[in-house]
């Protein structure tokens, strides 16, 4: 069985190149469900419910966020009755919406997924590795394969998090930073892990950005709001490939395809 889990989708190239690309990496790869990240799909910043529904048709089965989660007013009512919109477990209690979901496979079986937020430069949230402990414990007594989309700043939270759950879940994988990495595999344990999958979204950017924007900030340390770069899109994603009989990894490959 194969999971594709794309990187964070930014803008309207991100969602064209996904709707440009990604029935070819599915047929290519034997792809048996579809997940991403779209935090960033409206302009950059959030996601709003046509955005998420296009996605879904598109063929995602669960889109996951993270810190951006918020910026769209209309998500904090849409987020409470579509389940498959994902934020961050571990929000406090009280915050719409859930950060965990199982699924039905198509061919038999079920798989879970999992979302916690770091905390190392980003917003301070419960635990994430208290709040994935408790939440994986739940979704074990429902399925054997788990994916964590562990959405943080720094690869050491990433990558203790991926040892730190290294046996009990199928993979985890990293998002938020929008830059690729290139040390996929699978732990000792069987747990598949990537420290970020990268980002779909504009190739001449910076992390999906216009990029004179972004170095007029660095130079001049003004406010600057920025835009989503326009141009060549690419789409970053993870396959795993996975036993469903024992929700071990077989295998974790990076993927990357261009408009």
């Amino acid at each position: 069985m194969v999971i594709l889990f794309i990187g964070d989708i930014v803008g309207e190239p991100g969602r064209r190149v996904i709707a440009n690309k990604l029935q070819k990496v599915v047929s290519a790869h034997h792809v048996d469900l579809i997940f991403g990240n779209g935090e960033n799909a409206a302009g950059g910043f959030g996601i709003t419910a046509e955005l998420a529904d296009d996605l879904f048709d598109l063929g995602l089965s669960v889109i996951t966020t993270g810190n951006h989660a918020w910026d769209k007013k209309e998500t904090l009512d849409y987020i409470k009755k579509e389940p498959r919109l994902l934020r961050p477990a571990n929000y406090p209690e009280g915050a719409p919406g859930k950060g965990t979901l199982v699924l039905d496979l198509p061919s038999g079986g079920t798989v879970g997924i999992l979302q916690v937020m770091g905390r190392a430069f980003m917003p301070i949230l419960d635990c994430p590795f208290q709040v994935a402990r408790r939440e994986v414990a739940k979704l074990r007594e429902q399925t054997k394969t788990i994916i964590v989309d562990m959405h943080a700043e720094t690869t050491s939270e990433k990558m203790a998090m991926g040892h730190f759950l290294d046996g009990q879940v199928t993979a985890v994988v990293g998002t938020h930073t929008h830059v690729q990495t290139a040390d996929e595999q699978v732990l000792p344990k069987g747990t598949a892990y990537l420290t970020d999958i990268g980002m779909t979204g504009p190739v001449h950017s910076v992390i999906g950005f216009k990029k004179d924007l972004v170095i007029e900030k660095f130079l001049t340390q003004m406010p600057r709001r920025f835009e989503v770069a326009t141009g060549p899109g690419m789409l970053q994603a993870a396959l795993i490939e996975f036993d469903p009989n024992t929700g071990k990894a077989v295998d974790i490959r990076r993927v990357r395809e261009f408009d």
